[in-house]
């Protein structure tokens, strides 16, 4: 490769490793060009998986950087730069793999930390923030009907003159107290990002 085709691919490298949340490296070897367009369309529009030289993956990295173990950069290798959902990429890439065994994921990094193999693995076991999201709202739905027939209720004893008492913060608190601990729970999971504790937690564990 020529020198400016090394700096453009080196440049292009950087840009990518500096705006993806998360990078999952893999050994492609084996698969076929079919294969490897079908890898990318169940990755999506938010995820570019492109095939690289090692040496100047190692440069971009590190230009960017984000510290890559030489141990990710042995053999034919090819990177998830990964902009959209990390969890919904991780699915896509042990889905794909049970199906395509030649496909390797030998690691990556994810919020600036770097992650195992299972690390991923147990990444892809996490609900996505799109059903954590449509969990919550259906939560909400359901508390904000409740106190909509309270307050109607309300609404229509005043109405036929009957002396009801001001109770709208302590029936507003009540209301928010049948919230289902389940539900109180995905809530904090989504705000504080569930998959980031996760992997943050098995990455403290020394890899056996």
């Amino acid at each position: 490769m020529a020198r400016p085709d090394k700096e453009a691919a080196v440049s292009e490298l950087t840009e990518d490793f500096r705006s993806a949340s998360a990078t999952v490296l893999t050994e492609y070897r084996g698969l076929t060009v079919t294969s490897m367009k079908e890898l990318r369309r169940s990755l999506g529009a938010n995820t570019k998986y492109s095939v690289v030289k090692n040496t100047l993956t190692k440069i971009a990295a590190k230009n960017a950087g984000v510290e890559i173990s030489d141990d990710l950069l042995v053999g034919p290798s090819a990177v998830a730069f990964i902009k959209g959902d990390a969890v919904e990429a991780a699915k896509s890439l042990k889905n794909f793999q049970k199906e395509n065994p030649l496909l390797v994921i030998k690691g990556g990094i994810f919020e600036g930390k770097n992650v195992t193999t299972a690390d991923i693995m147990k990444l892809a076991d996490l609900e996505s923030r799109e059903v954590l999201l449509a969990k919550l709202a259906g939560a909400m739905k359901g508390t904000m009907a409740k106190a909509a027939r309270t307050f109607d209720a309300l609404r229509l004893k005043l109405e036929d003159g009957v002396s009801v008492p001001v109770v709208s913060e302590p029936v507003a608190q009540t209301e928010v107290a049948e919230v289902p601990a389940e539900a109180v729970t995905e809530v904090s999971e989504v705000l504080e990002s569930p998959a980031v504790e996760v992997v943050a937690e098995v990455t403290e564990t020394p890899a056996e």
